[in-house]
């Protein structure tokens, strides 16, 4: 046994024992007699500072210290069927959110708001998607010295080209579609023609899903709202000035004139609700010992089997690659194994009614993409599987998509990009320049094709160019079959061309737009369930708990990256992000042929 990992664990135990026992003593010295008189309201509060990635997330209470998406709505729809929660609170801070996840945290507030529940934003700190957000609420409340930001969409491309120059590095690309813009970061200096028409499009509607959200629901003309965003940037006395907002005042005055409205004594908030907290729990004794290693183990709660029928939701999410899955720190990589193990697990389970495969992927692998494409059209024969996309479902996240039996898609997600790249980086040019010589013994015309010496040679360029024409050829043959496109139409909708959500809509390359509950809706329609009957959910793949990372694979299963993030400051962070895109590049490129969206696209809701 690695003597590293078990010192690993028992520091960790020790370390939570003592938390809890502290707990414990301070609960019990603060413990007061409460006065049973007192009319009371009920707040659940939750904090939206994180990027809310998709997926189960890990099991356990270290699970709980990583949010993700799905946690977070399961809460809030918690403290909507709580019958002693009178509201909620949504504590808005900076949250970095995608306009797929967006959507999905409106719906859950829709949700809550259909419930009876009052839903309230409080905005410390926002930008145009958190904003988006906010709108959804009943009221929103800000602090008096805190700032909103609703300055429009932007779109930010980070180009090599001249860095690659400087290094005497060429990249040698090619690409089908000239729509298909994910190696001109490596090829070009700023956008192409053809790119900056399609990307124009995509950040048009954006931009005009900004304005309708924000004009429908703070009662406000279209035109005044376009002005305001030219305006962009807002104190919160000018916020409320304008109708953005309603209400200037701190959390805590706002709860006293709430409960003078509601005719009750205070407002109370439960901080964090529905989060597993340790001190509320009983550690103590042996049985107290094993519930503590079952929480930090990540266990399944002990139960009996339930009769209902499940629809299960398989998670592919991150860039696309052969073999399996990973993530941690560096982010998530969707191996191809790792799916498909996934969907042949739904597939065998006799009460799994219908798959949802949910899908947040700018694309990868050409090869593991369709070796997960024919594996949900195998299965699809048998059982239902709906495609319900997030933030992203572009190139190879399209492929894997377009193989189910209906696709939805949120408004603001971004697709397409059917087509296909690849080349490589030729550094002859950078060995010269630092005295690294390459001396070689080759038989075969064409076996130097993925030298990293030289750029192709005229008959090596002319086989990647077939192979890449034949990958494109099956991109969109089976696009148009599964889209019940003529290949003609489908052609004309590819080429590498980016939509949102609600163009895909638009344009027949998806079904319908709507969130993760409704592709679970529909799943259920699909597979003759009646709309109110009862299912479980089945998550796959099963996230791997820390006990499993621990003693099952190396400490840190993935490799240490750094990806600027908001509160990354400087020019050292923003020039490590770039190398760090720059090498996400270099390692899609192993490939021949890649299905993958522009890789360095960053579009912003500020």
């Amino acid at each position: 046994m690695n003597l590293r990992r078990i010192s690993c664990l028992l520091l960790v135990l020790s370390l939570a024992m003592v938390r809890v026992a502290g707990a414990a003593d301070e609960k019990s010295s603060s413990e007061k007699s409460s006065d049973k008189s007192k009319s009371k309201l009920t707040l659940a509060s939750f904090m939206l500072d994180e990027s809310y990635p998709e997926g189960p997330g890990q099991p356990g209470i270290f699970g709980e210290m990583s949010p993700n998406l799905s946690k977070i709505i399961e809460r809030i729809d918690k403290a909507a069927a709580d019958d002693k929660v009178f509201g909620i609170v949504l504590h808005l801070d900076d949250a970095q959110l995608g306009l797929g996840k967006v959507n999905e945290l409106r719906s859950a507030i829709a949700r809550a708001r259909k419930a009876g529940k009052k839903v309230y934003a409080d905005l410390y700190e926002s930008r145009s998607s958190g904003y988006m957000l906010a709108c959804a609420c009943d009221e929103i409340i800000m602090p008096p010295v805190s700032e909103l930001t609703v300055s429009g969409v932007r779109m930010e491309i980070t180009y090599l080209k001249g860095l690659l120059d400087k290094l005497g590095i060429k990249a040698d690309m090619l690409q089908m579609g000239a729509y298909k813009g994910a190696a001109e970061p490596l090829t070009r200096d700023k956008m192409s023609p053809e790119f900056r028409k399609q990307t124009e499009l995509v950040i048009d509607d954006f931009y005009q899903q900004l304005v309708e959200t924000i004009a429908a629901e703070r009662k406000l003309d279209a035109g005044k709202v376009k002005d305001l965003i030219d305006e962009g940037l807002f104190t919160a006395a000018r916020a409320k000035e304008v109708g953005l907002i309603d209400q200037v005042v701190y959390l805590d005055e706002f709860r006293k004139e709430l409960a003078e409205k509601q005719h009750v004594d205070e407002v109370t908030l439960v901080e964090d609700y529905g989060k597993k907290q340790l001190d509320e729990e009983d550690f103590s004794g042996f049985a107290g010992f094993m519930k503590m290693f079952e929480l930090i183990a990540g266990a399944e709660p002990r139960g009996k089997a339930s009769a209902s029928q499940k629809i299960a939701i398989v998670y592919a999410v991150g860039e696309i690659n052969t073999g399996e899955s990973k993530g941690g720190m560096s982010g998530e990589r969707l191996g191809s194994e790792t799916i498909i193990k996934a969907l042949k697990e739904a597939e065998k389970d006799p009460k799994v009614a219908a798959i949802v495969l949910r899908v947040d992927s700018p694309g990868g692998s050409a090869m593991a993409s369709d070796l997960m494409w024919r594996e949900i059209t195998r299965i699809k024969a048998k059982k239902p599987i709906v495609a319900s996309m997030g933030d992203i479902a572009a190139s190879g996240g399209y492929y894997i998509s377009m193989g189910c039996t209906k696709i939805l898609a949120e408004p603001g997600t971004l697709t397409g990009s059917i087509g296909v790249v690849g080349g490589k980086l030729a550094l002859k040019g950078l060995f010269d320049k630092i005295g690294v010589t390459t001396d070689t013994i080759s038989r075969g015309k064409n076996n130097g094709w993925m030298s990293s010496d030289e750029p192709f040679s005229d008959s090596e360029r002319k086989v990647i160019t077939q192979l890449m024409q034949d990958c494109y050829k099956q991109f969109t043959e089976k696009a148009a079959q599964g889209r019940n496109l003529s290949v003609k139409d489908l052609e004309s909708l590819a080429g590498g061309r980016l939509y949102s959500g609600r163009m895909a809509k638009q344009s027949k390359l998806v079904d319908d737009i709507g969130t993760l509950e409704d592709a679970v809706a529909e799943a259920k329609r699909l597979a003759g369930l009646k709309s109110d009957e009862k299912v479980d959910r089945l998550i796959l793949p099963k996230p791997r708990s820390f006990l499993e990372e621990l003693f099952g694979g190396p400490l840190m299963q993935s490799e240490a990256r750094f990806l600027p993030t908001s509160s990354t400051s400087g020019i050292v962070g923003e020039l490590l992000g770039r190398f760090q895109q720059a090498e996400d590049l270099a390692r899609l490129f192993s490939e021949p042929a890649v299905l993958v969206m522009p890789y360095q696209v960053r579009i912003k809701c500020e």
